[in-house]
């Protein structure tokens, strides 16, 4: 496997926007299936049941604008995070003199890297603070990306969810509508596309929610899931407030930041001293 980056432009003067790319076949497919959902639900709950009853009146304008914004919210932290940048380290780092000591040697790459640092076989390269490699994203969960993946799950969780909810009104709620063409595909078929709706939204709601419950909890307490995984959670240090922890992966203290996706991230440092490390 391997990935490549194109360089954007410079964002500030201390990062720059890039496309990070992972050939993967079976990333490809993993991120395939997703958009598939994705895709799906946004066309099958406007067509059937928001834009009809928006167009009889009744259900409010709200209702409609907030599930397009939900959808592109949800799509727009897919990309962000299949995208961008986990964390690679450069072919030639350069190590600052204070933090010499806290480098090591990775026995795969042979290049140096900062501590709790991991290399990913699938992508073939280190990265840093690593959490996972997510084949969903076609992507690693990595120090640049971690907040973007954060989104992800909570904003997957969200559409999934208004979309259970709207399924189940469209039976037990909603008025029944009178001006519908019966001669259409997705009318004449809309029991079963609304079956496969809720399928999808109860797998993706189910998953998402437990992955997201997982991320927050391995923030909270600083440690990724490679660590947990790899038993190495001795050298507790400092214990950081939930703020301060979710402050240093979304990158910004302001609180409204940490929903949008439409940003760039700069490092925030806490003058905390880091723990475990692969």
């Amino acid at each position: 496997m391997s990935c490549f980056s194109y360089p954007g432009t410079y964002v500030s003067g201390r990062m720059k926007l890039r496309l990070h790319f992972v050939v993967d076949p079976m990333g490809w497919f993993c991120i395939s299936m997703v958009l598939f959902v994705w895709l799906y639900n946004s066309f099958i709950i406007p067509k059937l049941v928001l834009l009809p009853h928006y167009a009889e009146g009744h259900i409010p304008t709200t209702l409609v604008v907030c599930y397009y914004l939900a959808s592109l919210l949800c799509v727009s932290a897919l990309f962000r995070a299949s995208t961008a940048d986990p964390g690679k380290l450069a072919q030639d780092p350069k190590i600052p003199l204070g933090e010499r000591d806290d480098w090591e040697l990775c026995n795969k790459c042979n290049m140096m890297r900062p501590k709790r640092s991991h290399h990913c076989s699938r992508c073939g390269h280190c990265v840093r603070r690593m959490d996972h490699h997510c084949p969903w994203i076609n992507n690693c969960v990595g120090e640049d990306n971690h907040w973007l993946f954060l989104q992800l799950c909570f904003y997957t969780q969200v559409l999934s969810l208004y979309t259970l909810v709207l399924d189940f009104c469209q039976y037990y709620y909603f008025q029944p509508l009178s001006s519908v063409d019966q001669a259409e595909f997705a009318v004449r078929h809309e029991l079963a596309l609304l079956r496969g709706s809720c399928f999808m939204g109860l797998i993706m709601f189910g998953g998402m929610s437990s992955l997201f419950y997982t991320q927050v909890k391995g923030i909270l307490t600083d440690t990724t899931t490679i660590e947990k995984m790899s038993h190495l959670l001795e050298d507790i240090g400092p214990r950081r407030s939930w703020q301060q922890a979710m402050a240093e992966v979304f990158g910004t203290r302001w609180k409204i930041l940490w929903f949008l996706p439409f940003r760039s991230r700069q490092p925030l440092r806490l003058n905390l001293t880091s723990r475990s490390h692969v």
